[in-house]
């Protein structure tokens, strides 16, 4: 089964400030998974979108990649309060999954240990396997796993930790190849992201960003992973 594509509108993990515009653009598209960062627009900004996102029947996802307990609980009160269906990204804070217990916004931290910005995620695959079957019995909803973002051998990592949890897995950040894509597929992870690639036309070098999404869409559809 293919994995779900998310496209997040966003270059190098800030939200465009284009990005309501280019929505309507692009909501007739079939894909069905859209998102954003937390940084890049105004909380207003964010709200008229991801509203927008929401009429149009999209599933929507607020990743939010600032680090600290108190910059994580404000993304996590922002996508309550603006009717996100998925909180993606912040480091784990027991405080931070408790509020969000019985919320509407399904809660995917990162596993492992994350820092800096653009994000890297390092550590041993054991180590970052163990935080997520950690993360799994918190009774986290699924995982934000910054593959290829990561110091070591992100492949075998990616494997392992989809094959340690039984929660969705979503590999975040630096996907801009098909090669790549197969790797996600074959990993069998629920889904991964991608932005920086569509803008930076990785996968249709003549291409506008709608023209890279759909050939990323119509890969998935051929059933080659």
């Amino acid at each position: 089964m293919a994995p779900e594509l998310i496209v997040m509108l966003t270059y190098n993990d800030r939200t465009v400030e284009n990005a309501l515009e280019l929505f309507e653009e692009l909501r007739d598209l079939p894909v069905q998974h859209w998102g954003f960062k937390d940084v890049g627009l105004s909380a207003e900004s964010m709200g008229k979108l991801v509203r927008r996102m929401r009429e149009c029947g999209k599933t929507t996802y607020l990743e939010v990649v600032s680090l600290s307990e108190p910059e994580g609980m404000a993304g996590a009160r922002l996508a309550v309060e603006l009717g996100f269906d998925v909180l993606m990204g912040t480091v784990f804070f027991d405080s931070i999954n408790d509020y969000l217990r019985g919320k509407s916004p399904r809660y995917y931290p990162f596993p492992g240990h994350v820092h800096s910005h653009p994000s890297i995620l390092d550590g041993t695959v054991e180590e970052i396997v163990t935080h997520a079957r950690f993360l799994a019995s918190k009774k986290v909803d699924g995982l934000d796993l910054l593959t290829y973002r990561y110091t070591g051998n992100a492949k075998d990592l990616l494997g392992q930790v989809v094959h340690s949890v039984d929660i969705p897995v979503v590999s975040a950040g630096s996907i801009a190849s098909f090669d790549r894509i197969c790797e996600v597929w074959r990993s069998r992870a629920w889904g991964f992201t991608i932005g920086t690639a569509f803008f930076e036309r990785c996968f249709v070098a003549d291409g506008t960003f709608g023209d890279n999404v759909m050939a990323v869409w119509d890969f998935l559809q051929s059933g080659q992973d």
